[in-house]
């Protein structure tokens, strides 16, 4: 761990309500809202070749995620995206990682904060394969979570929000304790629903099946992908998958912004192989996040 270069200890700039400033000078105070009731929405973005793949949806899910915590954010969608391009050529990112977040400020502190600032700030870094280039060759293995994605009507499930993702974090520790690297997190009625934070496809007699997004985020990597999946000629199935049904596929892989696609080799004592399906579609999703317009 000693290698490790701290977030808050970088050099460059970061694009901080409205303008750039150091790195190491974009910071918010201890008792900002955002931190203490999780009232924050945030995006992940890749960089390919130094451009933004498909920033302008980013964005406005990063939108839609503030409206959906009741909050509006202070800049157009145009502003943002024009602030995320910035930061990236700003810092020479070629292929990277792009982090936009809001929050609620420090006016109020209590459950309710009607009256607090809404800050916003953009960061870039340079990013490799999340999960590791050998991960992504053999497949990664995952553990079923104990911990479940709620209901609709339970938490803002559609919003890429702060407070959602804690039982991603508690899920994907467990799974790396015990020599896994993510978790395969189930929904509040037992269905199979996503990883900690990539869209999950099962491949089964050549058919390709995906959980309904009806209780997590439709990502936008999974979008992708299934387009380029039925441009090959495949069918792909979006319906309610059950536990049961893991060992009966034949290939399965992950979806997200981060994960990219990465294909599963594991899950639980359940052991997969690295299809033809999961490796076109690999190729397919590299080819296109680099095309040129």
């Amino acid at each position: 761990m000693a290698d490790l270069i701290p977030y808050d200890d970088r050099d460059g700039d970061i694009w901080y309500n409205g303008a750039l400033v150091p790195w190491r000078d974009a910071k918010l105070h201890v008792l900002s809202h955002g931190l203490h009731y999780a009232s924050c929405v945030f995006e992940g973005e890749r960089v390919y070749d130094g451009r933004i793949f498909k920033v302008e949806e980013h964005t406005q899910r990063l939108l839609d995620s503030a409206d959906a915590l009741g909050f509006e954010i202070p800049y157009s969608r145009e502003t943002l995206v024009e602030a995320s391009k910035l930061v990236v050529d700003r810092l020479g990112i070629g292929d990277g990682y792009v982090r936009p977040v809001a929050w609620r400020g420090a006016e109020m502190m209590g459950v309710s904060a009607q009256h607090n600032t809404i800050h916003v700030a953009i960061a870039a870094w340079a990013w490799p394969a999340y999960f590791g280039e050998d991960a992504v060759t053999r497949g990664i293995k995952l553990k079923t979570a104990r911990w479940r994605r709620p209901a609709p009507d339970t938490a803002p499930v559609k919003a890429k929000c702060a407070g959602l993702y804690m039982i991603c974090t508690l899920s994907k520790h467990e799974a790396e304790r015990e020599g896994c690297h993510d978790a395969l997190m189930l929904d509040w009625r037992g269905q199979v629903s996503e990883a900690t934070g990539a869209n999950i496809f099962l491949v089964q007699d050549g058919v390709i099946h995906t959980p309904s997004p009806d209780c997590f985020l439709d990502g936008i990597t999974r979008r992708t992908v299934i387009e380029l999946a039925e441009e090959r000629g495949y069918e792909v199935i979006e319906r309610a998958i059950m536990p049961d049904e893991i060992p009966k596929s034949d290939e399965i892989f992950l979806t997200g912004t981060a994960a990219e696609v990465t294909p599963v080799g594991a899950i639980d004592e359940h052991n997969f192989q690295v299809g033809p399906v999961t490796r076109t579609l690999m190729a397919d999703y590299a080819t296109t996040v680099r095309a040129r317009d």
